[in-house]
């Protein structure tokens, strides 16, 4: 048996903080357990922009803030072990893990849980109907399109209005599939307004709300989907029915912290979340062990799961220390703007504020609370301009996270994807953000690496 002071489950921006949080406390041995065979969780296959506006003040891919996360963990001293799936944990804090090496059984000072969270499948929300391929989460649609180049479908409809499926609609429709819609259940919608915003209303994709599939036809392949409206009980609206033509279903329809591990170890879950209970020193119910990120409670932005996994290593290591433990920062809660964007108003993506600007006659703005929203609202006013993000295929078949150096205009968004797909790379290694096209749209604007 191997013994190490802190032991941190899962290798993801909360694992990979918690590791720096804790040998920066003075933890001599920190190591983290990954079960993928890269550490950084779902941020390696969320190559779309957004992410860093809390944590590095400025706004990354998943990719990125995955090498950033990483590269702070190791520079700290930690021990980053991929291909480690953890199969057990005891009260006493005795960690269980199958690695590529053969079983390893580690005892730990102190334990933090970091395992973040899954979907929700099918079978949770028990839609009823045949059993087709062509349904999918919206992550595995992510991961199978992000990581290994396949296209999942071509008429899509999205159940759910859920951050990842948003965002999928968007890469779907750049890939050059069909988002014929997204259907909500609730009145409103569940992901962030910048979200809906930028991932539906720029390409058009109708969201139906107090809507939901009550059906699903097809044998071998999905066919179609049966669309119902819902009374304000939640129950479909006889004759309301309509059927949506399609061959792909994504389901985005929630997320549940991931605790099996957690249970073992007797941890107290919530029973409505499935969440670890934690004090406000992120503890559990069992003395010597820690969550932290989605493990607790599913958040809006990595970023907050990094300020949780940092607290939750510093308190792992004074555990171990006999030192007095740090609450919880206040800036880990969810506090971005959610929902339909506003008739009238210009939602902000500079920040995570996400403030609402309105535009007056004279050609002020209103609603900013800095120069920069003022900025970024006159110009979506005149002339919207986005980051352009997706990935080139390399000469052995693999992909490569790439992104533009500047934003683009909107509207050509659709051609430049259309031109790029023809694209590929070397199967050399590049550093992130190397210069792979220089100026390929004769616009001034780089296609760079983003991994």
């Amino acid at each position: 048996m191997k013994h190490c002071d802190v032991v941190i489950i899962g290798g993801g921006p909360g694992g990979l903080a918690a590791a720096k949080g804790a040998r920066e406390a003075g933890s001599r041995s920190v190591l983290v357990l990954e079960r993928e065979n890269r550490s950084g969780g779902i941020l390696n296959q969320c190559i779309h922009d957004g992410f860093g506006l809390v944590r590095y003040k400025t706004m990354l891919t998943g990719p990125e803030y995955a090498l950033r996360a990483r590269q702070e963990a190791l520079d700290a001293g930690a021990e980053v072990l991929t291909g480690a799936m953890v199969t057990g944990l005891t009260s006493q804090r005795v960690v269980t893990a199958v690695t590529r090496q053969g079983l390893l059984q580690v005892q730990a000072g102190a334990v933090v849980l970091a395992t973040g969270c899954r979907e929700r499948t099918r079978g949770a929300i028990a839609i009823p109907g045949s059993r087709p391929a062509g349904v999918y989460t919206a992550g595995t649609a992510q991961n199978l399109m992000n990581t290994k180049n396949l296209m999942v479908g071509k008429q899509v409809v999205i159940l759910g209005s859920g951050d990842i499926g948003l965002i999928m609609a968007r890469r779907l429709t750049l890939e050059g599939a069909q988002v014929l819609c997204a259907a909500e259940m609730n009145p409103v919608p569940s992901g962030l307004e910048r979200n809906v915003s930028q991932c539906l209303y720029d390409f058009g994709i109708p969201l139906y709300l107090r809507c939901t599939v009550t059906n699903i036809f097809g044998k071998k392949r999905l066919e179609g989907v049966e669309l119902s409206q819902l009374d304000e009980a939640g129950q479909p609206i006889p004759g309301s029915q309509r059927v949506v033509a399609c061959d792909t279903l994504l389901l985005s329809v929630g997320l549940i912290p991931e605790n099996e591990v957690a249970a073992q170890a007797g941890v107290t879950l919530d029973p409505k979340t499935n969440g670890a209970v934690t004090d406000e020193y992120l503890q559990t119910s069992v003395p010597g062990i820690f969550a932290c990120g989605n493990s607790r409670k599913v958040l809006d932005l990595a970023d907050f799961v990094t300020v949780q996994g940092l607290t939750a290593g510093r308190n792992a290591a004074a555990f171990l220390l006999g030192r007095p433990q740090e609450p919880m920062p206040p800036e880990t809660s969810n506090a971005m703007a959610k929902g339909l964007p506003q008739p009238g108003t210009i939602t902000c993506i500079l920040c995570p504020k996400g403030c609402r600007i309105r535009t007056v006659a004279d050609g002020k703005v209103t609603g900013n609370d800095c120069p920069k929203g003022e900025e970024y609202a006159l110009q979506e006013q005149k002339a919207p301009k986005r980051v352009l993000t997706t990935t080139l295929k390399r000469a052995d078949g693999s992909l490569l996270p790439v992104k533009t150096s500047q934003a683009v205009p909107k509207e050509h968004l659709l051609g430049y994807m259309d031109w790029l797909r023809k694209i590929t790379l070397p199967a050399t290694p590049l550093p992130c953000g190397t210069v792979v096209l220089r100026d390929p749209f004769g616009i001034g604007v780089d296609v760079v690496t983003a991994q």
